[in-house]
């Protein structure tokens, strides 16, 4: 019993030390970042005046040397992201889309964030689709990993590529798709926390489409992309009209299979869906799942990004809830939270609320609802925001909106004279990304921005250096926000 109890010691004291130590590499990451400006290029976008207390600094844009590289481009249209702890190296892994040129960025950072070096992890050719948003996966929060899952857009046929942050780079290589999780052209593919139903891989997914599905890829086994069956949303009572859903409501929703869908084309899924009943969203853009518990976990919200010219269809916008049940994620409720066209009251606030929502980062207490409103529609009132939204009291107020109608940008190689010069929307958010846990620092996260007037000849031309030429010409700029609220 003596030896017993001495291995049970040496074992708590082993779990004390490693407690500490893990502890003491958290704290002495904190201590070396910088929250400093390190581009060229100023922030393209700023905090409104109530959130005067959050910190934005320039970490990287289009026009900035890439240390160690031979003469690296950081491309436009920065937007779905990952950032992992560097497990060689001890410092940090960026991981970013390139929407419009159809490529992943991996950026190196040491311990102060600043960049060390660079390179590409999937080019044009490797890309074979506009990539938007994406999720890195990871042990800590998924169960499995790493992995970037990134969402092949622009066609009915594109697929999720699952991309090894931490390989060497292969950025041709395009057969790393996923055809269990579906064809289709998808925005975003979210696997849930491990907590959220453990011992599945459950990942939810959404199409943007004008006829736009919310789809539920499930697995028995954790981390497996290859054996799960697909699931389309749908209305218990099959209405599949999404402005049939109206404020102040709870909609019971299920997801029914689609059968045999790793062996199916994009068009064969589509075609299904006129079956199965599934809700028709007007593009549905980004999702995502609140934090803090697993109960949490289950509560997800997405985004649809609006149409013009359907009745059927949400115009300038919507965010809804997805409550999931707590032991079958195939079952749950569904209400609207955000609406660009329609008040809680029936008021019409089109062009004055939320513009073509794109993309969604959720907290423990807030949803952040990053606009793109370069679909240009005539109503719209502002430049892309973002808005907070307070998931306790149900109300949001815009948090930073863009720089493009700024003096400093107007008229300079940001914002130069052309068409589109001032009309609202004509930069866009890309991803905002939760990097706390990483640093040890609480409320500090990246952005991406889009500044799609930026355009020097060719200097941000093909920047993954492709065979396949993609033409956007666009620079862009991501930042770092100190003390945003979570």
């Amino acid at each position: 019993m003596r030896n017993c109890y001495f291995i049970s010691a040496l074992i708590l004291s082993a779990v004390i030390v490693s407690c500490n130590q893990d502890e003491d590499s958290v704290d002495s990451v904190a201590n070396a970042v910088e929250f400093k400006n390190r581009s060229i290029t100023p922030a393209l976008a700023k905090t409104f005046s109530e959130f005067s207390g959050v910190g934005v600094y320039t970490l990287v844009s289009s026009e900035d040397p890439i240390a160690n590289t031979s003469n690296m481009v950081y491309g436009g249209a920065p937007d779905g992201q990952g950032f992992i702890n560097d497990p060689q190296n001890g410092g940090f892994i960026m991981v970013n889309n390139h929407e419009n040129t159809w490529a992943v960025s991996r950026l190196y950072l040491d311990k102060k964030l600043n960049i060390v070096k660079g390179d590409y992890i999937v080019d044009s050719n490797g890309g074979g689709f506009r990539l938007c948003s994406a999720t890195m996966a990871t042990p800590a929060e998924h169960g499995f990993g790493p992995l970037f899952l990134t969402a092949g857009e622009s066609n009915v046929n594109a697929m999720c590529h699952a991309i090894d942050p931490i390989a060497a780079a292969d950025p041709s290589n395009n057969s790393r798709t996923k055809p269990a999780l579906g064809k289709m052209s998808a925005e975003n593919y979210v696997p849930l926390n491990k907590n959220a139903y453990p011992g599945k891989t459950v990942i939810i997914a959404g199409e943007d489409s004008g006829n736009g599905q919310v789809y539920l890829y499930v697995s028995n086994t954790v981390g497996d992309l290859e054996n799960g069956k697909l699931y389309v949303l749908r209305r218990t009572d099959l209405n599949q009209i999404e402005t049939a859903m109206t404020w102040n409501n709870d909609y019971n929703v299920e997801f029914v299979e689609v059968p045999n869908a790793k062996n199916l084309t994009g068009p064969e899924i589509e075609n299904l869906n006129s079956t199965l009943k599934s809700i028709q969203f007007a593009r549905v853009e980004d999702l995502d799942y609140r934090k803090g518990s697993a109960a949490n976990n289950r509560e997800l919200y997405f985004v649809a990004t609006g149409i013009s010219g359907s009745s059927e269809k949400t115009y300038m916008g919507r965010m809804y809830q997805l409550r999931l049940d707590a032991t079958n994620p195939l079952i749950g409720k569904l209400k609207i939270v955000a609406d660009g066209d329609i008040s809680p009251a029936g008021a019409n606030v089109k062009g004055m609320d939320v513009i073509n929502p794109d993309n969604v980062c959720v907290t423990e207490n807030y949803v952040y609802i990053q606009e793109d409103g370069d679909s240009f529609f005539p109503e719209a009132t502002h430049d892309s925001y973002i808005w907070q939204y307070n998931i306790a009291t149900g109300k949001k107020v815009p948090f930073m909106n863009m720089r493009n109608g700024d003096t400093e940008m107007l008229n300079s190689k940001y914002n130069p004279v052309g068409p589109n010069q001032l009309k609202k929307g004509v930069w866009e958010f890309g991803a905002m990304t939760d990097i706390s846990d990483n640093i040890g620092i609480p409320g500090t996260f990246l952005l991406n921005i889009h500044a799609h007037t930026w355009v020097e000849g060719d200097k941000f031309l093909n920047p993954s250096k492709a065979a396949s030429i993609q033409p956007y010409k666009s620079g862009g700029q991501t930042i770092i926000l100190k003390n945003v609220p979570r």
